[in-house]
């Protein structure tokens, strides 16, 4: 019986609901292809604006009583905010779950090498509503500390 060679999947993020691309991206992890997610600063979490801030900065008190140095650690740049995401959404701890998230890539801009391939977008995770309703990773990620650009 031959195995199938697995696929690169490159999905761009632009204008897609995080919540929702990371749980497409996950169960094409789990079966067995390499994701890449383009256009991570630009993947968008709906709800308030504010609230959403706010609510990340108070994530970020969360820290060890003994010693901050002991973690948890806090994402701040979008790709490894999208990364967290997706970690959430496979079995870290199975052999399987472990070789599936070695296959995600996540990128801020889209690289060189994958400017010609063909980037693949979920329908059902796209924005409905105007723009307002929603803000970017990249805003979120700016107002929590990351110095990159947005």
């Amino acid at each position: 019986m031959a195995e199938k060679k697995p696929q690169t999947i490159v999905v761009d993020a632009t204008n897609h609901i995080a919540g929702r691309m990371c749980s497409h991206v996950s169960k094409l992890l789990l079966q067995g292809n390499k994701v890449a997610i383009v256009n991570a600063e630009k993947a968008m979490l709906s709800g308030n604006r504010y609230k959403t801030i706010e609510q990340y900065k108070e994530h970020l008190e969360i820290n060890s009583v003994t010693n901050p140095i002991h973690g948890p650690f806090h994402p701040r740049r979008p790709d490894t905010m999208l990364t967290k995401m997706v970690r959430g959404m496979v079995p870290k701890q199975k052999t399987h779950g472990i070789e599936a998230f070695g296959r995600l890539r996540v990128y801020i801009g889209v690289p060189e090498e994958m400017k010609s391939a063909k980037m693949q977008s979920f329908e059902d995770s796209k924005i409905t509503r105007p723009e307002a309703n929603y803000i970017s990773i990249g805003d979120v990620a700016k107002q929590i500390g990351w110095k990159g650009a947005a």
